[in-house]
């Protein structure tokens, strides 16, 4: 599957797949996943049942773009910003009506938004403001200061979760980010409760 770039606002995003597809898959980008990014999306397109729109949307400043409120740094000096906000304003309003134009997309194509790291954290969080995507599949950093308690009140409205966590993340010496398997355990069961309370 080749990739294409299409300029949306100031961002070249990578696009995979074809026009008329079933699934819009969204994932927010750092330069360090582009490399693999062609790998990834074959192995998207190998287990794909149905017809798919790969865009890769590029972020300038990962923990500013992608952080849903400020919070200190957790290793370095690099704290984040909180304007998840902005960037999920930007994939509503001009990423996804400019993909589902230039594509021939129907109107009610499914939309999955994913992610691992603080994209994965922005997919979760993006998916607590709006009910516009169907499926959310992130290896979320669920470390976050305050997120498992904003979560509870703001509830998660996808139809679908992939949640995975790396092997390495909870064994790391930062004791914030150490929590990162607690609280995904943690989620994973409160998501099957709140699932079963509405069967």
């Amino acid at each position: 599957m080749t990739a294409q770039t299409m300029q949306i606002g100031n961002r070249p995003c990578r696009i995979y797949g074809e026009a008329h597809a079933e699934y819009l898959l969204l994932q927010m980008t750092g330069e360090h996943e582009l490399q693999s990014m062609d790998h990834e999306v074959a192995a998207i397109a190998q287990g794909a049942a149905h017809p798919f729109l790969f865009a890769a949307i590029p972020v300038e400043s990962w923990n500013d773009a992608l952080s849903p409120w400020e919070a200190p740094a957790v290793w370095g000096k690099e704290s984040f910003g909180g304007n998840a906000g902005d960037t999920l304003r930007f994939l509503t309003e001009q990423v996804i009506p400019s993909l589902k134009q230039q594509f021939n997309l129907p109107e009610n194509v499914k939309i999955i938004l994913g992610g691992y790291s603080l994209a994965g954290l922005f997919a979760l969080w993006a998916s607590t403001q709006t009910d516009l995507f169907y499926d959310v599949a992130a290896s979320p950093s669920v470390w976050f200061p305050d997120w498992m308690e904003f979560e509870q009140q703001r509830p998660i409205q996808t139809q679908h979760i992939y949640l995975s966590l790396g092997d390495k993340e909870e064994h790391t010496k930062n004791a914030v980010m150490a929590v990162v398997g607690d609280n995904i355990r943690t989620l994973h069961s409160q998501l099957i409760a709140r699932c079963r309370l509405h069967l």
